[in-house]
């Protein structure tokens, strides 16, 4: 569940539900905790208003970092999904894998690197304010700001994919082996090993007493382990399909019904009997619309038997529909986008060549992997 926030660089820019509560948890701990320990004196309003801005500045520039690595991809021809701001941070939605090594290792890099640029440029303005003489709540922030961005540029530096330094690691062995899977898997074990390590130096902080440490390592190596295993599965779909088109993998030999169709009858002979979830509506050879599990779920049972398939269909207006020249890759993230089982392929007269589902690109991946293709 997130929020749409704008778009940056023609990049739709999306926030979480759950940033909302740890922009309140920072700015809490820094309210109560920390800027009272580093600038005692500060009445409770000061170190409230410290807390927020310096919250929204680190979220500010965790946007930032996403963006660079979202300009280098586009910049590539890579297609960029959204950026979401989230609990941990943020995330780049990247619709490709890399073309080749040297380019996964100048995204990855861009994103520490410009962190850094970030922690240098808060800490000349700390400095000055601090030469000047400026208001304490204004050092303050800047030094947080500064010691925040360069903690992040180095956490994700750590070689633990799929983190930046994680994706370096998997550049470099990419370009050593010429192989992205085999390359995608060690990056994977790798992160895992170092997922598990802090999980498991979240229960000791927890069993010392150290428990909201112990939480957030935790929550950290749960967080790695869980994205590690995610970006894996990705690469591994992306690969199996790469210069797969849908019209390679379609369905081809359509059951079809028509229009005038009882909704009694399609369940009966049709839904019941068989296992596909959706049929194209066809009548005199012409594609009118395609008819679903969905489609008669929506309709009251007592109405199946005076109803037809024409009326409850979706019409060739609202169907989604794709080419048979285009990449199956592309075929499943419009299925994800649109959140459909099932595709009408259909050539650019608008006639129908076949049909595409999530089980024939499961199928797809599947041969493939076991062909070690």
């Amino acid at each position: 569940m997130s929020v749409k926030l704008g778009r940056i660089l023609g990049i739709p820019i999306r926030i979480h539900y759950t940033l909302w509560l740890v922009f309140l948890l920072i700015a809490w701990s820094l309210a109560s905790g920390y800027m009272p320990n580093q600038y005692p004196g500060l009445d409770s309003f000061t170190y409230w208003a410290i807390g927020v801005v310096s919250a929204l500045l680190l979220f500010v520039s965790v946007l930032v970092h996403e963006l660079a690595h979202s300009y280098i991809a586009k910049k590539n021809g890579l297609p960029i999904t959204r950026i979401t701001l989230f609990f941990f941070g943020g995330v780049s939605e990247i619709g490709e894998e890399p073309k080749n090594p040297r380019l996964e290792v100048r995204m990855a890099a861009a994103g520490p690197l410009t962190s850094f640029m970030i922690a240098a440029v808060f800490a000349c303005l700390w400095y000055l304010n601090l030469v000047i003489g400026g208001w304490i709540s204004v050092t303050a922030t800047f030094q947080y700001a500064a010691l925040i961005n360069g903690m992040l540029g180095a956490f994700n530096l750590v070689p633990a994919f799929p983190l930046d330094g994680g994706r370096v690691l998997r550049g470099a062995i990419w370009n050593r082996s010429g192989n992205l899977l085999k390359a995608t898997s060690l990056a994977s074990r790798i992160g895992e090993a170092f997922a598990y390590a802090m999980m498991l130096g979240g229960f000791l902080s927890v069993f010392l007493g150290n428990i909201i440490n112990g939480i957030w390592l935790l929550f950290l190596g749960w967080f790695l382990r869980s994205g590690a295993e995610t970006s894996k599965n990705q690469t591994v779909v992306s690969e199996s399909l790469a210069g797969l088109s849908v019209g390679d993998i379609m369905t081809r030999d359509l059951v079809t019904v028509a229009p005038d169709m009882i909704v009694q009858r399609l369940v009966s002979d049709y839904f019941l009997v068989r296992t596909h979830g959706g049929y194209p509506v066809v009548q005199d050879g012409k594609l009118l619309g395609i008819v679903t599990l969905q489609c008669v779920r929506a309709l009251p049972k007592d109405q199946w038997n005076s109803k037809t398939v024409g009326e409850i269909m979706v019409s060739c207006e609202h169907a989604v529909t794709i080419q048979p020249e285009a990449a199956a890759l592309d075929a499943m993230t419009k299925m994800a986008r649109q959140k459909v089982g099932r595709l009408l392929v259909t050539s650019k007269e608008g006639q129908l060549q076949g049909i595409l589902t999530n089980g024939d690109l499961m199928r797809a991946i599947q041969v493939r992997i076991d062909l070690g293709l």
